[in-house]
């Protein structure tokens, strides 16, 4: 069962009658959730999502401990483990996240919960809240700057020996599995993962020097042994299928390892024809149709100029954000587009959240084109603060961003670098430990919602402070 809310006790009345009180901003939180229920109602339809009798059974996580918890996490950057140690030990903490005097499961409740969360769910509870903002008058909409930042995946570095290294121990592993419930499965199957790992070692050994003149000749070992095993792991998952098993859960897992086997026999099969186009054919593989880790397929490759970071791993994600530090739009974009492309869609997207364009929008000269300037100044902007990038500008452009108002806009736009630094380092966002691309939306959607909602109960502190100074 999923209850929405969970009723209190006399252990949780006796518990708030110790006059126990939430650190300023948890309350601020807390006192904001609980005046916008339909936050709750978004995250119990992900949670009561596909099942058939959600009224029944053992009482779960109600979905408002659930959304508290989702976002304490990512306000303190913590892992699972130790977001449910500190629930479990904290006073405070149990009465944020509406537990009380209840006992707080392992922290692997918290994952499956945490898993029944879809992206859409999290951009809407975004969008819900900076709505509710609107309403509360604590934001207009009146000033945009938009930027873009990478977040990496959990993966390691790239490099084709590791990953045939990564294809042979994990099908090696996989079809061990299966052969536990099929054994017949396992005939003519040979472990390879020791020869198959000296040969990578012996690749990563080798000098500069030495590259040249001596790595074909692994890398050919290496490629065999790895096709031999998928091959063989192929073979193994067709007489596993046609074996008669009287036991459905047997027959079950079966077939999921069959599944898993086959994705990762792809996967295989493209670092085998990257690896050969590069070092047995000398070709140079684009970058779009290069595989990056086994793990995480979705991995791009991102150059962005940086001294510090070359070359980055995962996905780059725009970001645009109001005046008052609320997150009104992000995206997880694919590949490594350039950032001229998101000024019209990010205007857009503007206008359907206030009704209006901003009156100021600022931006770096990554985003600056001709087309884009004139789709600035068409959509109603008042003040458009992106600096003209290469070529001779002309008199009026160069007096135009000599103006004051424009060098204003312009340290307006720079403090987009604090917010992303913010949730980089504070809410965690630097690396994505989820797995597949949806749960990095997710992940993202999670840093977004908790920084917004921070930044509200942060704007609703200043106001009552205020009100008292003013009465």
């Amino acid at each position: 069962m999923r209850p929405r809310t969970r009723p209190l006790t006399f252990a949780d009345f006796e518990l708030r009658s110790q006059g126990l009180a939430l650190e300023a901003t948890l309350q601020a939180l807390a006192d904001f959730l609980d005046e916008h229920a339909e936050l709750v109602t978004l995250v119990h339809d992900d949670l009561v999502r596909g099942l058939t009798r959600p009224r029944t059974g053992r009482d779960g996580l109600s979905a408002a401990q659930v959304l508290r918890a989702f976002v304490l996490q990512r306000v303190k950057a913590w892992d699972l483990r130790e977001l449910r140690e500190r629930i479990a030990d904290g006073y405070s903490l149990r009465l944020f996240t509406t537990f009380d005097g209840q006992p707080v499961p392992k922290h692997d409740a918290f994952h499956r919960a945490f898993c029944r969360l879809m992206p859409a769910t999290i951009r809407a509870l975004n969008g819900a809240v900076v709505q509710a903002a609107v309403a509360l008058g604590l934001e207009d909409g009146a000033r945009l700057r938009v930027d873009t930042a990478v977040v990496e995946t959990d993966i390691h570095w790239p490099t084709d020996s590791a990953l045939l290294w990564d294809a042979v121990r994990v099908l090696t592993r996989l079809v061990k599995r299966l052969g536990e419930q099929v054994p017949s499965a396992l005939s003519g199957w040979a472990d390879r993962t020791r020869r198959a790992r000296r040969r990578m070692q012996e690749i990563h050994r080798l000098s500069t020097a030495e590259r040249p003149r001596q790595q074909t000749r692994t890398y050919r070992d290496l490629l065999g042994v790895t096709a031999g095993v998928v091959a063989t792991a192929r073979a193994a998952v067709a007489t596993a299928r046609t074996a008669p098993l009287s036991d459905p859960l047997a027959a079950a897992l079966v077939t999921g390892l069959g599944g898993e086997i086959e994705h990762f026999c792809d996967l295989a099969d493209r670092v085998i024809a990257q690896t050969r186009r590069r070092v047995l054919d000398g070709e140079q593989v684009p970058v779009h149709q290069k595989l990056f880790s086994i793990f995480e397929p979705h991995t791009d490759l991102i150059k962005r100029g940086k001294v510090q970071r070359p070359v980055e791993f995962g996905h780059k994600v725009f970001l645009a954000e109001s005046g008052r530090g609320l997150i009104t739009d992000y995206r997880v974009l694919d590949g490594n587009p350039t950032d001229e492309g998101h000024v019209a869609p990010s205007l857009a997207q503007h206008d359907a959240t206030f009704g209006h364009a901003p009156a100021l929008s600022a931006a770096d000269r990554g985003f600056s084109t001709p087309a884009n300037l004139e789709a600035v100044t068409a959509a109603g902007v008042t003040t458009e603060c992106v600096p003209q990038r290469g070529g001779r500008k002309t008199p009026e452009r160069a007096a135009y961003e000599k103006r004051r108002v424009f060098k204003q806009g312009q340290r307006f736009r720079a403090g987009i670098e604090g917010r992303i630094s913010v949730l980089l380092r504070g809410r965690g966002m630097r690396r994505c430990p989820l797995e597949g691309r949806e749960r990095f939306e997710v992940f993202v959607g999670a840093a977004v919602l908790a920084n917004n909602l921070l930044r509200i109960a942060h704007l609703l502190r200043q106001r009552a402070a205020r009100r008292r100074r003013a009465a």
